[in-house]
């Protein structure tokens, strides 16, 4: 890669910026089941610090359901957006959810495939689904092409292909959608917002931050609409480590946006 196709560095955070975080392969490396993943030691401190210095301005912005992200950072509360959007809590702590009921003929085939293929793991979440193929990677097609087949007749349901993973969800709900959400509320208003996040679910969520005038940024290789890059969770810890720590004398200083 030559100097001029590198990407930009990211643009440092100040008091009157907004940070949305993806969770899995973000703040925490993705593990072979969603059950199974780690959460470093400095995750909720660093967090912690950011979400005081930002005025509470701070949300994760999730796959995962609200009541997994609270157990995972614990004892931190924080505004976030789960199952991409079909959850969200606002900075007060108020809670909506985007109710609805998974057609039967879409998790029956998720079902179906799981009983075909014991390696699979089908995750329920409120109004939506997740097929895990991380334990056979050899069935994406298989599993991609079935779940899209599945919700096609259903014009309110969408399939996103992740990282070894269909999930079926409102397509009412994104990612996108809660970030802009979040942007129109007081705490995060007339803020710069700059989201991270690792994965294709994550492309709405660039977008959105972009278009408000504020960064994008993807975790890890491939192609993305977002302006910078971060390499992995490290690079991740290091940066919000670093972010925090240079935004700490601006809080105590009293620094307003």
């Amino acid at each position: 890669m030559t100097e001029a196709s590198l990407p930009p560095p990211l643009p440092a955070l100040h008091p009157s910026s907004a940070l949305f975080l993806d969770f899995d392969g973000t703040l925490a490396a993705i593990a072979p089941r969603p059950e199974d993943v780690h959460v470093a030691d400095w995750v909720v401190p660093t967090v912690a610090r950011l979400h005081a210095a930002l005025g509470g301005a701070v949300a994760i912005i999730s796959g995962r359901p609200l009541t997994e992200l609270d157990r995972l950072l614990a004892p931190l509360r924080l505004p976030a957006a789960g199952v991409h959007g079909v959850e969200r809590r606002d900075a007060q702590g108020r809670t909506r959810v985007q109710a609805g009921s998974l057609p039967e003929d879409v998790l029956r085939t998720a079902e179906q495939l799981l009983a075909r293929y014991p390696a699979l793991q089908l995750e329920r979440k409120p109004s939506a689904l997740a097929l895990h193929y991380r334990g056979a990677p050899h069935l994406d097609d298989v599993c991609a092409h079935a779940m899209l087949a599945a919700v096609r007749p259903h014009a309110d349901w969408v399939a996103l292909i992740g990282k070894c993973v269909v999930e079926i969800k409102p397509r009412r709900a994104s990612k996108g959608n809660a970030v802009r959400e979040f942007l129109e509320s007081a705490a995060f208003a007339g803020r710069e917002p700059l989201f991270i996040g690792d994965d294709a679910t994550d492309e709405d969520g660039f977008t959105a931050v972009q278009a408000a005038g504020g960064t994008g940024v993807k975790v890890g290789d491939g192609p993305s609409g977002a302006r910078c890059r971060l390499a992995d969770p490290e690079a991740v810890r290091r940066w919000l480590e670093a972010a925090a720590s240079a935004l700490a004398p601006l809080a105590v200083a009293g620094v307003v946006r």
